[in-house]
């Protein structure tokens, strides 16, 4: 309908322009909005004021002209003019109903959309280390991307939700050297954790593992403290647990390769069954050791060689990002012939857009933000369009209990798991929480509320809303009353209530939301929808007469509408990866 009444307007416009010799192009497209207020109609517009300067004319004059210049339509029964000059569209009772036949219809399916630019876009989301299990920071990536990719898959579009593992780099080997570390400690070893280790409980569990599988690493103590400086600065410190790295490659060779093979795949498969548990379940682990074994990371630096966009310094191969905004050239491979992170970056987001892929959407913290330039700039270079890469920076999120701050770590293993987080509120008040305010904003989570059972408590109030719908339908039953859908259909123009009516307006927003959530990259959008229809349908039980009427049309209608606002708040529901239930 609001396609309808654009087109509508968009000639009635183009009418008036025409009678006073202004130019179609220079005028400003049509714009309509809901309303928010019955009183006001069904849709509004303030094109009359965006035409007063090129028209030259006062805004409620415009409105007059526009309103007799508007082709007549059945579904319009009429159009108002409010105000300074806004239009405001009051549909047939017959079009405003019609709704409640189409979610009723279309049931599960509902709202069936269509993208106006169908596109193929890869979700990259969480991503984390696998160096320890997944904290509460991760669970928001967790809950954020996987509700803004069914929310872009509900939009129209082709949607492939993706891990990357990052497999490859130094913190492998600090995770190894951890592990090694902790089993030599458990098989009588005398030796301490280097101060840059992993000193989570779960390292010991590893080892535990490690030793039961394959028995003690044979590599003595002072062979892998050999030559390795002791206390100092944090630089030291590195150099330290590095030095402890050199020697366990030396003195072990493939079992230390194994042994980081076996400390990242623990870790892993306990990440993959925890999102797996929190209802999150990506399309693919994709590897960023694989960029190496299959050819991925050689081809973006050929690519950027045959580009003449790189260059040798000191042994090193540079990028001349500076050519392409960036505020500084990049190294792509040091001077001992090691690539950098950079260049695996550049190499997995060519490789994502020789997949196919029209939009890569990568979720990352909000520490990332010089990471856009860079990465966008070895696109460019590699001859793909900017525009492709889209970046949303998660913020921090805090945890609450009794109005207290919980202090969480990192490396020290002091933190609060997003396994214990699901265990403690449950799955469905954590994926609503973490996306109930705007992705960009710090989260506090506040774990009294997310337990409590009353209407602050924004999962249960609409689930409870969801709820209160199947108790009404299990009453009917219970009173032998039937219900008849098609009456209900049929009777739903006689629901004059300002409470139906609000409940009636809202049902038809639900497919916008969805759009707009989607094109916004908004998921707290669908959060405050849902919670504004669970509210109304609350006000509707409390303040209307009886909705188990008597009198059989009025019943079956009131009926159809609210089975309408079922199938609304549980579509809603399981686009964030939150349930529905029966009962409460």
């Amino acid at each position: 309908m609001k396609d309808t009444i654009i087109e509508l307007l968009t000639a009635a416009r183009d009418s008036v322009a025409a009678e006073r010799d202004v130019p179609i192009e220079s005028l400003t497209a049509v714009e309509i909005a809901r309303t928010r207020d019955q009183q006001h109609g069904d849709f509004a517009s303030n094109l009359a004021l965006q035409l007063a300067k090129p028209l030259r004319d006062n805004p409620r004059k415009i409105a007059d002209a526009l309103v007799k210049a508007l082709p007549a339509s059945p579904d319009i029964e009429r159009v108002e003019v409010a105000g300074p000059g806004f239009l405001n569209f009051f549909l047939n009772a017959s079009k405003s109903t019609a709704v409640v036949g189409q979610i009723l219809s279309q049931a599960d399916a509902y709202p069936e959309l269509a993208a106006a630019e169908k596109q193929r876009v890869i979700v990259e989301y969480v991503s984390a280390n696998p160096t320890g299990p997944l904290h509460v920071g991760h669970g928001r990536h967790a809950a954020y991307g996987a509700t803004l990719a069914n929310l872009l898959r509900a939009a129209g579009h082709d949607v492939h939700e993706e891990y990357y593992v990052n497999d490859a780099g130094r913190q492998m080997d600090i995770l190894a050297i951890s592990t090694l570390v902790r089993a030599l400690q458990q098989a009588g070893h005398s030796i301490e954790l280097p101060v840059a280790g992993y000193r989570g409980e779960y390292i010991r569990d590893i080892a535990q593992d490690w030793l039961s599988a394959h028995g003690e690493p044979q590599i003595a103590a002072d062979v892998l403290l050999e030559k390795a400086p002791q206390d100092g600065d944090d630089e030291r410190k590195e150099r330290y647990i590095d030095a402890l790295i050199h020697n366990a490659e030396r003195a072990l060779g493939e079992t230390f390769t194994a042994l980081r093979t076996f400390s990242k795949d623990a870790i892993l498969n306990d990440i993959r069954d925890d999102l797996a548990g929190f209802g999150v379940v990506p399309d693919a682990f994709f590897s960023e050791a694989s960029l190496t074994t299959e050819g991925a990371l050689d081809t973006a630096i050929n690519v950027l060689k045959e580009r003449d966009v790189i260059y040798e310094k000191e042994g090193a191969l540079w990028f001349r990002a500076t050519d392409f905004d960036d505020e500084k050239d990049r190294v792509v491979v040091r001077d001992n012939g090691k690539s950098t992170y950079f260049a695996s970056d550049i190499a997995y987001h060519l490789n994502k857009r020789r997949r196919g892929f029209d939009v890569l959407l990568d979720a990352l913290g909000s520490d990332h933000h010089g990471y856009i330039a860079r990465v966008r700039a070895g696109l460019v270079a590699m001859g793909e369009p900017g525009e492709s890469l889209e970046v949303q920076l998660i913020q921090f999120v805090s945890l609450f209990r009794g109005g207290e701050k919980v202090a969480m770590g990192t490396r020290s293993g002091n933190f609060v798991t997003l396994r214990e987080l699901r265990e403690e509120v449950g799955n469905d008040a954590a994926r609503l929480f973490y996306i109930m305010r705007s992705h960009d904003q710090p989260l506090d989570f506040d774990l009294d509320l997310a337990k409590s059972n009353n209407k602050d408590n924004p999962v249960y109030y609409i689930q409870y809303a969801h709820a209160r719908i199947a108790k009404i339908f299990r009453e009917l039953s219970d009173q032998s009353l039937t219900w008849d859908e098609a009456a209900g259909l049929a009777g739903l123009p006689q629901l004059k209530d300002n409470f139906e009516i609000a409940l009636l307006q809202s049902l038809d927003r639900f497919g916008d939301t969805i759009l707009s959530a989607a094109d916004k990259r908004a998921p707290h959008v669908l959060v405050n929808y849902l919670r504004d229809l669970a509210a109304e349908l609350h006000s509707y039980y409390n303040n209307s007469s009886k909705i188990l009427e008597d009198e059989t049309t009025v019943r079956n209608a009131r009926l159809a509408l609210i089975a309408a606002v079922r199938v609304v708040l549980r579509n809603g529901l399981k686009l964030l990866g939150v349930s529905a239930p029966e009962q409460m």
